[in-house]
């Protein structure tokens, strides 16, 4: 996890949180605001993952989730995958076992760095539904243990108006793949 914010960085942060979540009030009904700021204050790590979110060009905010249906979610709703978490492998095992040109880090690995967790496929199509992403990019989304444990990892992308899921070996990476990420508050 990341350092504390200054007062300076959690007062813009907060601000930035602050207009996205009100610009997009239709997917959280019943919910304030001023509810929201205060469970954040109240949680320094949380505000910290948000920053590293948002610092790596997720644009985080509050959308439904279906896995956690009566909690507060944050998940990153930049229009392409986050250009600063891109080029990177699944995992650190598939990392690690390249035998060549491997990538600085991996998806999971910086993820659990940030305080954060990869978008599931279910969670990534519920996202698909209110907005249009990775239109021009793809996302590695969280792998069953079965794909992930044959050396396959999944990923996702809108294309032709559909979202696709697609495999790829767990160890490769391309400058056009990152990751969503997801924060329970």
């Amino acid at each position: 996890m990341s350092e504390a914010l200054s007062p300076a960085q959690r007062d813009v942060l907060l601000k930035t949180l602050e207009t996205r979540f009100m610009t997009t009030e239709r997917y959280h009904p019943g919910l304030s605001w001023e509810r929201v700021q205060t469970k954040l204050e109240a949680s320094p790590d949380t505000l910290s993952a948000l920053y590293a979110m948002e610092a790596t060009g997720g644009e985080p905010n509050v959308v439904p989730d279906p896995e956690h249906p009566s909690a507060v979610v944050f998940m990153d709703c930049a229009k392409e995958s986050p250009l600063g978490r891109r080029s990177l492998c699944y995992d650190e095992d598939a990392r690690l076992r390249r035998k060549a040109n491997a990538p600085g880090d991996s998806a999971v690995h910086m993820a659990e760095t940030m305080g954060i967790t990869l978008l599931s496929e279910t969670q990534y199509r519920a996202l698909q539904e209110l907005f249009d992403f990775d239109l021009k990019t793809s996302s590695w989304v969280r792998t069953p243990e079965g794909v992930r444990r044959l050396g396959g990892a999944l990923f996702c992308d809108k294309r032709y108006g559909q979202v696709f899921t697609y495999h790829n070996g767990a160890d490769s990476y391309y400058s056009s793949r990152g990751f969503r990420g997801f924060l329970v508050l």
